[in-house]
């Protein structure tokens, strides 16, 4: 059930993204008079299908994308005989508008379905829009070693400023097993600390060991628990423990060294503060209070206007972090175990889709912009290669060659099929223990 769940939610998620993407592309060219050939979801062998005004609409053998065929695109022969509804009898404005538009449909379904999220209320960590102020220091960690300590605050990571603690996971998350240099501000100082970042899970995530002032928020509460016992509720947030301010690293710890021993934990209800006095019940050697505990979370909810504007900023915000991410991984900062193929993709498909229906709407956002950027690069083969060749030619004031027309698009199928087998073997290799090591014997 889990390979078939995997599967269905990989076609669902695939399939509305190729649809909005191929859409665009077949939507302008009907517009501007280009015949479409086919429509196909999918590659290689047609599998089933119905034509209709001239197109073939299809489903193909291999569901890692899809395409639309345009009558003469990629023949570039200038002897042969080119109809009114060719895609080479258009103009240069005309045929770059038929090639951006798949990206542009992706992004505009990323703007609206964050849209929808924020109309309908998103719960998200509080945070994570904070000012970087350190609370937490994991013992052992780089940023301990380095002599990093709470109350720094951080402002800028290998000199690019960041102003909330989204945007320093973001960079040192980015950066496993790399030397980071991290500017804070301690009272009146500011200090430039260089410190190496180790790499945890099996994405080889960036690994600092600072983290911000969380509270902890009771998220569920076992039947018959000494939390149930003692009034504590869902939504009650933790400030102290006898008097002490805890954070969500070592509120678990303080209950965990007190087995049956009586502790006032001070906490928010809805904007009351009250105290209640629990007693944790001896599990093994540790104290347990029977509760699922988590970040403090705050709820945003928009009405129409707003909630585009600000899926218009997040859409911004997400699509520089994505060109920052391709920057680094080219320079070497970021390490290729954090790229996801289909594989992948499937796999948080398939979580998304088990979540429930807002959390696969915010999935397919993510990955619908990130398809749009990635569309854009100037690869042959990909959107971008097209319109970066149609850029050449408008600066030049004449089409290429057909040879180097030909030679360009040789490179780029070259390319492709190498990006297409790297992404699937970089998936494949994370789930083996020894990394690509694990390869060598083959």
């Amino acid at each position: 059930m889990t390979i078939l769940g995997t599967i269905v939610a990989f076609l669902i998620v695939f399939g509305i993204l190729v649809f909005i993407h191929e859409f665009g592309h077949f939507f302008v060219a009907k517009l501007v008079g280009v015949r479409v050939e086919v429509f196909s979801f999918g590659y290689g062998k047609r599998l089933i299908g119905f034509k209709k005004g001239g197109t073939d609409y299809r489903l193909s053998l291999i569901p890692m994308g899809g395409y639309v065929k345009l009558l003469g695109e990629g023949m570039f022969d200038k002897d042969r005989e080119i109809a009114p509804d060719d895609f080479m009898a258009k103009t240069r404005w005309e045929r770059f508008l038929i090639m951006v538009m798949g990206s542009v449909m992706n992004i505009i379904l990323a703007i609206v379905l964050v849209a929808i999220l924020n109309m309908a209320g998103v719960t998200v960590p509080e945070y994570q829009n904070q000012t970087p102020v350190i609370g937490w220091i994991d013992p052992g960690s780089p940023a301990e070693k380095v002599g990093l300590m709470v109350d720094d605050q951080i402002l800028k990571i290998n000199g690019r400023p960041v102003k909330t603690w989204h945007e320093v996971e973001i960079a040192v998350g980015s950066r496993p097993d790399r030397l980071i240099t991290v500017e804070i501000k301690r009272g009146e100082e500011i200090l430039q600390i260089p410190l190496k970042t180790d790499k945890v899970t099996k994405y080889e995530m960036g690994y600092a060991g600072f983290r911000a002032k969380i509270l902890t928020q009771i998220m569920m509460i076992n039947p018959g628990s000494p939390a149930e016992k003692a009034g504590l509720k869902p939504g009650d947030v933790i400030l102290a423990v006898n008097g002490q301010p805890v954070f969500f690293y070592n509120f678990v710890k303080k209950i965990e060294e007190n087995p049956e021993k009586p502790l006032v934990l001070t906490v928010d209800r809805q904007g009351q503060q009250l105290e209640v006095t629990v007693i944790p019940r001896k599990e093994g050697n540790v104290g347990k209070i029977g509760i699922l505990q988590g970040p403090k979370s705050i709820t945003k909810k928009y009405s129409f206007f707003p909630a585009f504007a600000q899926s218009f900023r997040e859409n911004a915000r997400n699509t520089f972090l994505v060109i920052n991410f391709l920057k680094d991984l080219v320079t070497g900062q970021a390490s290729t175990k954090q790229l996801g193929g289909p594989i992948e993709i499937a796999s948080f498909s398939y979580a998304a889709m088990k979540m429930g229906l807002l959390a696969m709407i915010s999935w397919i956002a993510i990955i619908s912009l990130q398809l749009g950027i990635l569309n854009l690069l100037p690869i042959p083969v990909f959107d971008g290669g097209q319109i970066f060749v149609l850029m050449i030619e408008g600066i030049i004031r004449r089409d290429l060659s057909p040879k180097m027309r030909e030679i360009w698009m040789q490179i780029g199928f070259v390319i492709f099929v190498f990006i297409i087998v790297f992404v699937i073997l970089n998936d494949i290799v994370k789930r083996l223990p020894s990394g690509w090591k694990s390869l060598i014997p083959f």
